[in-house]
């Protein structure tokens, strides 16, 4: 029966990726128009876009408010591979499926004993499924908490740098390229987002003010809203700047003692649990091997 089904299995996946690998090939192969004009040749698909598609009736289900709240957890994200939020579910979905499948050839293979093999295959296919399904979410947050954490550390460094340009007589929209060639790092692309923005005609403002809704990073949202109020009120950027760059170094260093004051009690667990009993094992081993043989 496992033999049967690992054959049927390989030969749905031997029949699928042929069909893939046809439809390329008739695509790439196919003959030029009679009319004789040109033709763009054509794109090449990804398999995620494959998927996006197969899996459209479903992930377009999704409500308009989970759509945007996807769409926004994406954007945090980087937009990594260029998701839409139908392609996101659509890779859910995708790995959810597979995931079934390894759990179901699992159980079949591994054997409980109290249990038969025909109630362990359909509880693993369905945890292992579950556990495909919300693995991109996880990852996810994930690569958001990274991004913004890259972001927290660069951005004193980065005010520093904008200071120094506004400073030095350049623009605003100079100073922020100058971030985009010195950070190569999650706050340089949100920088290069906000520059192609502004080239596509959005006000400076609003682009900065999007960019700092998305990232969601406090220390970026006070400084997008005091340069706001600084364009607003007329008061003279540069020494914005500096003040805000100022504040930041003495955020950094204010949380960075109080992480160094939280290391006493956080090393607490790891020696009960790990130097200690290695510790009395030394100590009290050559005693208790000694007793052992006396009392012999």
């Amino acid at each position: 029966m496992l033999l049967i089904a690992l054959s049927a299995g390989l030969v749905c996946g031997v029949v699928v990726a042929a069909f893939f690998i046809a439809l390329d090939h008739n695509m790439a192969t196919a003959p030029p128009t009679t009319t004789g004009a040109w033709m763009a040749p054509p794109v090449k698909t990804t398999f995620v876009k494959r998927l996006e598609g197969v899996a459209r009736p479903v992930a377009a289900r999704l409500s308009a408010r989970a759509t945007g709240q996807l769409r926004q957890k994406l954007s945090r994200a980087g937009d990594p591979g260029n998701l839409t939020p139908a392609g996101f579910q659509a890779v859910r979905y995708g790995l959810g499926a597979l995931f079934a499948v390894a759990g179901l050839a699992l159980g079949l293979v591994v054997s409980i004993p109290p249990l038969p093999n025909i109630v362990v295959a359909p509880v693993a296919g369905a945890l292992l499924a579950l556990l495909g399904y919300m693995s991109p979410i996880l990852w996810l947050n994930q690569r958001i908490a990274n991004r913004r954490q890259q972001i927290q550390r660069s951005l004193a460094e980065a005010t520093d740098l904008l200071t120094l340009v506004v400073e030095s007589g350049m623009s605003l929209d100079e100073g922020l390229l100058s971030i985009t060639e010195r950070f190569h790092n999650a706050l340089g692309d949100e920088i290069g987002k906000v520059l192609r923005e502004i080239r596509l005609g959005r006000p400076r403002m609003a682009a900065l003010e999007h960019m700092a809704e998305t990232c969601g990073v406090a220390d970026l949202h006070h400084l997008v809203e005091s340069i706001v109020q600084s364009d607003q009120m007329g008061v003279p950027i540069a020494r914005l700047l500096r003040v805000q760059a100022t504040e930041m170094r003495r955020r950094q260093r204010q949380t960075a003692q109080e992480r160094a004051a939280q290391a006493s009690s956080r090393m607490v667990f790891p020696m009960v649990g790990c130097i200690f009993p290695v510790l009395w094992i030394v100590l009290l081993g050559p005693a208790i091997i000694v007793i052992l043989h006396a009392a012999r």
